[in-house]
């Protein structure tokens, strides 16, 4: 049984964060961890309440779980704020936990901050040097680089200006460029390869980035190489999207089942 850790915030809606990640990790057949940075009362309307756990009990999940199982892959989400990011990053170090996917969640569905401003600085300095993999969306990667991203190609510029942070690749998602193609790019150091896929007309989005993130995350921990696992894990989002339940009355969550 392979095993993976998700390091993330609770959702108590259940189509993003913590419980998103763990029905993925399960509908690929991987043994899902986790360990707890924030808790959210959130639901598909929107946050109405967050709190930050305490970065000594972050990181004493992480020892937990990596001192008691094997974890072949993890992948970070909403980690809320500096010192979240720093135990992250410590046990990540200390644990030797690889491959690692960084979700760099910035805000929720519905527009409500999920990491302090502050705590960008430290996640691009002490995360993404250790991260395999970043999945940021267009409007993080702005957040990141202080820079817009309208078209394709400034989204490969983009790409590549986030891979000189130090990741060893980056996945810019294109669900929030134009177009009647969700375009997703991913940058090595060996080039810019586009996965190309019908956008969705749904207004089920809630928790995209982390059920595409943890698909990605699994599918590394059964040992698939890169490539494909974005290829596999974005071919599952777009079935989660088209058949994701008539569930509440904001963004809705996804068929994690797809």
């Amino acid at each position: 049984m392979r095993v993976a850790l998700t390091i993330a915030g609770s959702d108590s809606g259940g189509g993003a964060g913590v419980q998103a990640d763990l029905k993925v990790f399960f509908r690929f057949g991987v043994y899902g961890t986790s360990a707890l940075t924030l808790v959210t009362a959130q639901n598909t309307l929107g946050v109405e309440a967050l709190h930050l756990l305490p970065p000594r009990l972050v990181y004493a999940q992480i020892q937990s779980v990596a001192t008691d199982f094997p974890i072949h892959a993890a992948k970070t989400g909403a980690l809320g704020d500096a010192g979240i990011v720093q135990a992250v990053a410590e046990g990540v170090r200390r644990f030797g936990i690889a491959p690692l996917v960084v979700d760099p969640v910035m805000v929720a569905k519905g527009g409500d901050p999920l990491l302090a401003p502050e705590a960008v600085e430290a996640l691009k300095a002490e995360l993404f040097p250790l991260a395999d993999l970043i999945t940021p969306n267009r409007l993080e990667a702005e957040a990141l680089l202080r820079s817009p991203i309208r078209t394709l190609a400034e989204a490969e510029e983009a790409a590549r200006a986030l891979l000189a942070l130090g990741p060893k690749a980056v996945l810019l998602k294109g669900g929030h460029l134009e177009g009647e193609e969700a375009v997703d790019l991913l940058a090595t150091r060996e080039g810019v390869r586009a996965y190309r896929a019908p956008r969705v007309a749904t207004r089920n989005t809630h928790g995209t980035g982390c059920t595409l993130s943890a698909a990605i995350t699994a599918l590394l921990a059964l040992g698939k190489p890169l490539e494909e696992a974005v290829a596999e894990a974005k071919a599952y989002l777009t079935r989660a999207l088209r058949t994701a339940p008539p569930l509440g009355q904001g963004h809705g969550p996804l068929n994690h089942g797809a």
